[in-house]
């Protein structure tokens, strides 16, 4: 069976065989789909694989170090889950209006500048949306096929029909999710700061906690058989672990180094992100400071010396600060949960060195 070393191997390999399926699909419709496969492969060949390696340690963790006839479903699962993040990143970029994705150009901004080069008519920005919008569609829909795979393997209808209806669950949390994202962005003013906070963490809990950590832990388990004492204490080591893995993507979307981040310094600011981070630093602010971070949150033209000015406010208000003491918390709410789970006593091991590595990341 793969362990956690090898798994990334036998995912990408996994990604590699079904990518050069599809694009001869592709191939056959038209010469001009090529930039849908090149990307594709480019794309799914980056990133940091914690929805797979979650995935692969909830599997882990309730099959232990016995073989097991699930091996080939619970790389499929991973792959599908990987496919369908690079959907999400996807469509993610072209709502954020972002530039760059993984240090590289985003997939509407490749587009567009096809479009520009090629000098072909129309507005290359709105080609460049258009094509990008039916790129994470169609890999939104390779990830459902992925997962079809997958759980043919198991010739269990009913941990396959489990394994489906989590898989379901994830992908309408995250859905949900990110239009309470977006919808923060626009009618936050008519909440109270208190609200706010409580609001940004909903996003938190259903964009990216459930999605990033427990829901990736809870299908692996699926596929492997768990028990359902097993697959309570993975979401309850999952959920904390996923709060703080977003209040550190938070942290970082503001103060990170783009050079190691993959996309430019305060690019949340501009986008208007109304997180945590904003929610505490707002009430802690006096009203001429909470004004002045109004003003600027939301602005794409924000320079450098306006990203330095907002990070000097959250320093003072002392809220990134109270993020990282909310890490530690959430990370020790999912590391006594882990400990005193049913499981094998490696994988548990292994879930807490994760915690550590999702957590004091630096991209």
């Amino acid at each position: 069976m793969p362990d956690p070393q090898h798994l990334l191997q036998f995912v990408q390999t996994r990604l590699d065989e079904f990518l050069s399926a599809r694009t001869s699909i592709l191939a056959r419709v038209a010469d001009e789909t090529a930039e849908f496969s090149s990307f594709s492969r480019e794309f799914l060949r980056g990133g940091k694989r914690f929805r797979a390696q979650f995935c692969h340690q909830g599997w882990h963790a309730v099959t232990g170090t016995s073989a097991s006839n699930s091996t080939e479903a619970i790389v499929g699962a991973a792959a599908a889950l990987e496919i369908f993040h690079a959907a999400a990143l996807i469509h993610d970029d072209i709502i954020d209006n972002s530039d760059t994705r993984r240090g590289r150009p985003s997939a509407h901004r490749r587009f567009e500048r096809q479009h520009m080069r090629s000098r072909w008519a129309g507005d290359s920005a709105e080609y460049g949306r258009s094509a990008a919008i039916l790129l994470g569609d169609l890999l939104l829909g390779w990830s459902d096929e992925l997962l079809d795979d997958a759980l043919s393997a198991l010739n269990d209808a009913a941990i396959a029909r489990e394994a489906r209806d989590e898989f379901r669950r994830m992908r309408t949390e995250v859905t949900a999710g990110q239009f309470l994202d977006i919808l923060e962005e626009k009618s936050w003013a008519t909440h109270s700061n208190a609200e706010q906070v409580r609001r940004a963490e909903t996003v938190a809990t259903f964009k990216s906690a459930k999605y990033s950590v427990e829901a990736p832990l809870s299908l692996g388990a699926i596929v492997g058989g768990g028990r359902a004492d097993q697959l309570v204490a993975l979401r309850a080591y999952g959920l904390p672990l996923g709060l703080a893995y977003q209040l550190r993507d938070d942290l970082l979307g503001v103060f990170g180094d783009s050079a190691v981040t993959g996309k430019p310094s305060g690019d949340d600011l501009r986008e208007g992100k109304r997180t945590v981070l904003i929610g505490l630093t707002r009430m802690a602010l006096s009203s001429a400071g909470r004004d002045e971070i109004d003003g600027l949150l939301g602005d794409p033209r924000l320079g450098d010396a306006d990203v330095t000015r907002i990070q000097t406010l959250i320093r003072e208000s002392g809220a990134d600060a109270q993020v990282e003491t909310r890490i530690v918390d959430e990370v020790a709410k999912a590391s006594e949960a882990i400990r005193r789970a049913p499981l094998d006593g490696v994988a548990i091991d292994e879930l807490l060195e994760l915690a550590d590595a999702v957590t004091q990341r630096d991209a």
